[in-house]
């Protein structure tokens, strides 16, 4: 598999792990968001779902290793075990930056607003937006 390839299976994972990420948020509000009211567990999702963010540093450290990892196997005989080493660690980061959006998700039962369940998907883009394969890396 070429160096091109690779990248590319991997651009594709990265989107379809964006639309896993945000698609229960989608689905669930559209179909239970609109006759919800504000129960008691909305501030403690929000809460929850804003400190599962820190859930991706420790995770977001490994990946940036392999990265540089990776980026120093380039064009030697290591290349092909440094990307699948890269995207053995990127999964991790991956599930741990969606779950603001999970947990958003699930604060649509519990009648959460708009606004923090946007601000939780928007933290799980960013987030994710960080696992994207740098061009320098290619």
């Amino acid at each position: 598999m070429t160096r091109a390839q690779v990248r590319r299976r991997l651009a594709l994972e990265w989107w379809r792990h964006l639309g896993v990420a945000l698609a229960p948020l989608f689905i669930l509000n559209l179909l239970f968001g609109a006759d919800q009211q504000t129960g008691l567990l909305t501030m403690p999702l929000f809460i929850a779902g804003l400190a599962a963010m820190f859930v991706s540093l420790p995770l977001f450290s490994a990946y940036k290793r392999a990265l540089v990892a990776t980026e120093k196997a380039l064009d030697t005989a290591d290349e092909h075990d440094a990307w699948l080493n890269l995207a053995r660690v990127r999964r991790p980061g991956l599930l741990g930056a969606s779950l603001p959006a999970w947990i958003a998700a699930l604060a649509v039962f519990a009648g959460l607003e708009a606004i923090p369940l946007i601000l939780l998907a928007i933290s799980s883009i960013v987030q994710l937006y960080l696992y994207r394969i740098p061009p320098q890396l290619g």
